[in-house]
C-alpha cells in the first residue's frame, strides 16, 4: 500500500489517500472537509477512488464524507455501528464547532471486528477499537505493516474520552488488547500529528508505561 496524508479542516486532522500500488484503486480515509485539498491529492497521484474509509463519526473525520462520496459516485464503509449516533448529530457538530453545515448520512456498510477492506489486491483487516468513541475502528494492512489508528492513539499521546459515550479504561484495553499484540514494527497514521510506531509507544509514550 501507498498512501499521502492531507491534513484538512481547523483541527489538521490528517485525511489520508490510500491506495493499492498494482491498480491504482484508492480509498480516503476519513474525509472530514477542505474536499478541494482531497480532490487536489487524488488527480496528482493519478489514482481511482472506488470507496471511502472511516474511523469514526467526529465531525473533523467525517463532516466532508457525504458530500465527497456523491461527488466521486463511492461507497463510504464504516466506522462500527455503534457510531451511528455521531454520524445523525453531524449537523449539530457542525454548528457547535464551526465547520460548514455538514448532512448527517447512514454508511454502505457499518464494520465489525474481523470485518475486511479490499482496495484493489489490497486487504485490510478492521478492528473495533472502542473508548475515543464506541464505534471507532482501526485498518490494518499486513503486508506494509501499516496502521490507520484515527484517534484512539498519538505518537506519546492517547485520544481524548471526555467527548460523549467515550471511556478510559475501554480505550486503554482497545489500545493494548487489539492495537499493541499486531506488533512492534507496526507504524501507524493517527488522526492528528505525525506518524510513530507501536513499539515506540509502548516504551516511550507516557500515558501507557
Amino acid at each position: 500500500m501507498k498512501f499521502r496524508s492531507i491534513p484538512v479542516t481547523p483541527f489538521m486532522q490528517n485525511c489520508t489517500l490510500l491506495w493499492c500500488e498494482k491498480t491504482l484503486q484508492a480509498a480516503v480515509v476519513d474525509p472530514g472537509g477542505d474536499l478541494p485539498k482531497i480532490l487536489a491529492a487524488i488527480a496528482e497521484q493519478g489514482v481511482t477512488v472506488v470507496k471511502l474509509l472511516l474511523t469514526h463519526g467526529h465531525i473533523d473525520h467525517a463532516g466532508g464524507a457525504a458530500a465527497l462520496a456523491n461527488q466521486l459516485g463511492v461507497p463510504i464503509e464504516g466506522p462500527h455501528s455503534a457510531d451511528e449516533f455521531l454520524l445523525e448529530g453531524l449537523p449539530d457538530q457542525s454548528k457547535k464547532y464551526g465547520f460548514p453545515l455538514a448532512a448527517s448520512f447512514t454508511p454502505s456498510r457499518w464494520l465489525e471486528q474481523g470485518d475486511t477492506v479490499q482496495i484493489g489486491e489490497a486487504t485490510l483487516a478492521v478492528l473495533h477499537t472502542p473508548g475515543h468513541t464506541p464505534g471507532h475502528v482501526v485498518y490494518f494492512d499486513a503486508t506494509s505493516k501499516l496502521a490507520l489508528v484515527g484517534d484512539v492513539l498519538f505518537r506519546r499521546s492517547i485520544g481524548r474520552t471526555d467527548f460523549p459515550r467515550g471511556d478510559y479504561d475501554t480505550l486503554i484495553s482497545s489500545i493494548h488488547e487489539r492495537l499493541f499484540p499486531l506488533g512492534d514494527d507496526v507504524s501507524f497514521i493517527s488522526g492528528h500529528g505525525p506518524m510513530s510506531t507501536f513499539g515506540e509507544e509502548r516504551r516511550f509514550n507516557p500515558h501507557l508505561v
